[in-house]
């Protein structure tokens, strides 16, 4: 009988392993090197290093980096776009925007496609959809003839208008597949039917250079998968915060350019509503960045402004998660003011921190952790030993420039990365309308948990979750999440001139291309679940707002006044006067998947048998002896007075004084504050 629900995270560094026995209710991690350069290795090594075979495994779930690395290095296929004529240089022009407004020298990045790789053909569609002018079919085929000479592997085919009416977008696909059969073809009628010619071109042609890529990752990993024994469907974490089966990836390529990030936040949703929280923020630090999200009101937040590399926007709906350069890896360094900075450059798994003993001399997070006492020189259960001696070499830099002891070093260095942290923290709370005294503060990954209480304290937030298993959490999102497909279209209206009729006939037809998607992925009736939206702004806005509606309208006004609160919500002003306007519609089409249900534990044991040691340890201005406690051991329901650390497998939390932590019976550390 098939009994394990296998979930994996893929990440730059190391793939997290997480296992669950449905009879058992057990759960076991563990954690193995990524291998880059042969992304399947990596997974392979973790789930031989779980003892499992294929013939044990119920469902599997993962989240990779693939697509992120590939964008991130240029590592990508020879890929061809075909535009309209008078469209090549889309790419290029951009919005004109740069990330930087005040820095002249720097440049945004190239486009994916080059220019020598870019093709205008013959053709017009209007505003409307009324095809113009037909495409000439002898001057595709030579395209294409041009194309297979060229040794093209991908081709990301965007006309204008084409969210309109996408035929002529169609013929020339088919021409081309006629020519070139073993070539990836996507258009932007089929991956994103939306107006805005840069937003839908950059998307396509993001979809493109992932395709044969993704493609080739999953063809060998299923190949592996059934050579141990597994032969049900791979399932895949894309951006929107659903998985994909293997069948449907490829189509959708660009979903996958954010996998791996979108585990995390999942993972903090489920989290804190097991805890009894509906508002909560996601903190995730790794070993090279933190990763925040955020829940408010059982909902994490979706965005569809994101991208890998700024200029280059990839237009499906996405979890909206703010990355900084700060995890356990982030170099502290100088600037040329004299001030002290922390990140993003990061030491990375090679060398790695000057405490890790491979070659790393810059101080890092973990060295400056190390040397305050708050990271033990033992790390996953006495496989790594780190040497203080480097990391307080390390720290001494800091030190002899602003002439502080090596503790104030250390302490400077943390609190910069804290800050950091916090100003994150805000961009993605205060900016946005929301109180973050209002939320639960989830802190997991590597690094989260040593950090977490510290945040928390700078930001007012009053509770601070550690997950049983924070350095694999997300891993175990993977695990959490159904099959899901968004599926949307621009329509332009004043409200007022829309009628109830004509928004049902709209959303009828996007549900019926939302089912059959779900049913290619082998979902039934009764386990799916479809949901609209109406992308609404006041006329003459740019940014539009997501407002969900249920089926048969009850009131098109309760649909108008709902923008107006989120409106007021989201921007602290409405105006009821002001005309509305329609800019796009959606549907949300959900597949349900089973989850593991996590089993509540009873207390066992005593407090004391989960002592390890007592380490000093440096808290405002001073060591203290702070109590280490095995995780493994601590009872439920027990209460642990700071200062303290927790020392597991996979992180260690820190407890400072003036706070207290508790265990739930699902094994979670609830922080707060002494009152």
């Amino acid at each position: 009988m098939k009994q394990t629900r296998l979930a994996i995270d893929v990440g730059g560094t190391f793939t997290d392993v997480f296992v669950f026995d449905e009879t058992t209710g057990k759960v076991s991690v563990t954690k193995t090197s990524s291998t880059p350069s042969n992304p399947e290795r990596g997974i392979l090594d973790g789930i031989e290093k779980a003892q499992l075979n294929g013939q044990e495994i119920k469902v599997f779930s993962h989240g990779t980096t693939v697509g992120t690395n590939a964008l991130i290095e240029r590592k990508l296929p020879k890929t061809a776009l075909i535009t309209t004529k008078g469209f090549r240089d889309v790419p290029e022009i951009r919005r004109g925007t740069k990330a930087d407004l005040w820095d002249t020298y720097k440049d945004t990045a190239k486009p994916y496609i080059q220019r020598r790789d870019r093709f205008e053909i013959t053709e017009r569609t209007d505003y409307q959809g009324n095809v113009m002018t037909e495409i000439n079919e002898d001057e595709v085929r030579q395209l294409a003839r041009k194309l297979k000479k060229r040794g093209t592997e991908s081709i990301a085919i965007c006309l204008i208008n084409s969210y309109v009416n996408g035929g002529n977008e169609a013929k020339v696909k088919a021409i081309i597949q006629e020519e070139l059969p073993e070539v990836y073809v996507c258009t932007s009628s089929e991956v994103l039917p939306e107006m805005f010619e840069h937003e839908r071109m950059s998307t396509t042609v993001v979809n493109a250079v992932l395709g044969p890529i993704i493609s080739n990752y999953i063809h060998k990993l299923e190949k592996e998968m059934v050579k141990k024994g597994y032969e049900d469907d791979i399932l895949v974490l894309h951006s929107g915060g659903g998985v994909m089966t293997s069948s449907t990836v490829p189509r959708y390529a660009a979903r996958l350019a954010s996998s791996g990030i979108a585990a995390g936040a999942i993972a903090s949703k489920h989290i804190a509503k097991l805890c009894g929280f509906n508002n909560a923020i996601g903190l995730d630090m790794g070993g090279t960045s933190t990763d925040i999200s955020l829940m408010y009101d059982g909902d994490i937040r979706i965005t569809k402004d994101w991208f890998i590399e700024y200029g280059y926007p990839i237009g499906f709906p996405s979890i909206e998660i703010l990355t900084i350069g700060a995890g356990g890896g982030s170099l502290a360094w100088v600037d040329e003011g004299g001030s002290l900075r922390n990140g993003p450059q990061s030491a990375g798994a090679v060398p790695g921190p000057a405490c890790y003993q491979r070659g790393g001399v810059e101080p890092t997070n973990s060295d400056a952790n190390l040397v305050l006492g708050r990271l033990g020189v033992d790390l996953l259960n006495g496989s790594m030993i780190l040497d203080k001696e480097k990391a307080k070499q390390a720290v001494a830099k800091i030190a002899q420039r602003f002439n502080y002891s090596l503790e104030e070093a250390a302490d400077a260095i943390i609190k910069v990365a804290n800050a950091n942290m916090c100003d994150a923290l805000r961009l993605i709370s205060v900016r946005r309308g929301y109180d973050p005294r209002d939320f639960a503060l989830v802190a997991f990954g590597g690094a989260g948990p040593l950090h977490g209480a510290h945040v928390a304290k700078e930001m007012d937030i009053p509770t601070v979750i550690i997950p049983p298993h924070p350095g694999v959490a997300a891993a175990m999102g993977c695990l959490l999440v159904d099959v899901r497909h968004d599926i949307s279209k621009t329509y332009v209206k004043n409200f007022d001139d829309v009628s109830a009729d004509e928004l049902e006939a709209e959303f009828v037809k996007m549900e019926h291309e939302a089912e059959e998607l779900l049913e290619e992925e082998g979902v039934g009736s009764d386990h799916s679940t479809l949901m609209r939206y109406v992308d609404m702004r006041y006329k003459g806005q740019w940014r539009s707002l997501a407002i969900p509606v249920s089926d048969g309208y009850p009131s098109l006004e309760q649909i108008v006044e709902g923008f107006h609160q989120e409106h007021e919500r989201e921007f602290a002003y409405s105006n009821r006067r002001q005309i509305v306007e329609i800019y796009g519609l959606r549907v949300t089409a959900i597949g349900t998947v089973p989850k593991p249900e996590f089993p509540k534990y009873g207390p066992s044991g005593s407090l004391e048998d989960a002592e390890k040691e007592v380490r000093e340890v440096y808290f405002d201005g001073e060591f203290v002896a702070a109590k280490v406690y095995d995780r493994e051991k601590i009872p439920v329901l027990s209460t642990i007075q700071g200062p303290a650390i927790v020392d597991q497998l996979d992180t260690t939390t820190v407890i400072p004084p003036e706070f207290s932590a508790t265990v739930d019976v699902y094994k979670n550390l609830i922080i707060t504050a002494n009152k």
